[in-house]
């Protein structure tokens, strides 16, 4: 099933199942209010949800609605925690993946202007998967991981490349080199992808585009990492809670990681997006589509 959360003026929005296509869409009132509380009673919730995604995919749901990305914010609103690894980073073996505490006080919805005071900041993209997991004991391992994937997503974690240092990250200014990360309209479950999942690992092509002109596509099965061994590397020593969000950018080898790093510097004004296709070449969780705007 597809996931998605509208503003509503509160914190954690109001869930909503979402059709296959995209095109239309159910609010999930009646199982849960918000995805964080679906996450909590996921065996219990989750079962009435695909009740109405499978109603809302034959045209029998009721009171649906046209679904409008516009209108979105990040699938979950807000996480408990948001660990991300890097691709590739410098300086360290491979053999153990690293990962990177983020803030996951606030996500950014799909086409949220993405607000900085000064463009000379060097923003650049790290567009990237991430999974929302259930909970974890402590020691969890690889098998255990990929059990706990609840949904899957695509997202935009924003580097200021002015702030980062050197590529060891010697001399950077880390939680200010890394502002809101943003993430796909729509999150979906693990079975909506068929044989494009496996072992934790998508295969799908990400295209981004800067501006209306393509700049870069990538094979997301090229990642070096699955998600079961990040999750199990993420909870080595600490369990961890249902809502916890894990991102995996994409890596360096890949094209559209390397249109992520030789992209131009942006300016204010500047129209990022990012989606990801599946097999059939249709959106799989719709478009990260945002715009580089001052505080003004």
């Amino acid at each position: 099933m597809k996931l998605a959360t509208y503003r509503d003026g509160s914190r954690d929005g109001q869930l909503l199942v979402v059709s296959r296509d995209l095109r239309s869409a159910h609010y999930a009132t009646t199982a849960a209010h918000t995805l964080l509380q679906a996450l909590d009673d996921w065996n219990f919730i989750a079962p009435q949800l695909q009740d109405l995604y499978v109603a809302l995919n034959q045209g029998r749901a009721r009171h649906a609605f046209v679904f409008e990305p516009p209108r979105c914010m990040a699938p979950l609103p807000r996480a408990f925690q948001w660990l991300v690894a890097d691709a590739d980073p410098v300086g360290i073996p491979a053999a153990a993946p690293l990962l990177r505490q983020g803030s996951g006080a606030a996500f950014s919805g799909p086409m949220d202007d993405m607000v900085l005071p000064d463009d000379a900041l060097d923003p650049g993209c790290s567009a990237g998967l991430a999974v929302i997991t259930g909970d974890l004991p402590a020691m969890a391992g690889p098998e255990q991981g990929l059990d706990s994937i609840r949904l899957l997503m695509l997202c935009n974690d924003w580097r200021l490349r002015a702030l980062e240092g050197d590529p060891s990250g010697v001399g950077g200014r880390g939680i200010e080199s890394r502002p809101a990360t943003a993430f796909s309209p729509v999150a979906l479950t693990l079975d909506e992808l068929g044989q494009s999942w496996g072992r934790g690992r998508l295969q799908a092509t990400v295209e981004i585009g800067l501006n209306g002109r393509s700049i870069g596509s990538s094979d997301t099965g090229a990642a070096r990492w699955h998600f079961g061994q990040l999750i199990a590397q993420a909870c080595r020593t600490r369990p961890l809670a249902a809502g916890c969000v894990l991102g995996m950018a994409l890596g360096r080898a890949d094209a559209a990681r390397q249109a992520q790093q030789d992209l131009p510097q942006l300016r204010w004004g500047d129209r990022l997006r990012i989606e990801a296709r599946g097999r059939d070449g249709q959106s799989l969780f719709g478009a990260i589509e945002q715009t580089l705007a001052d505080r003004g």
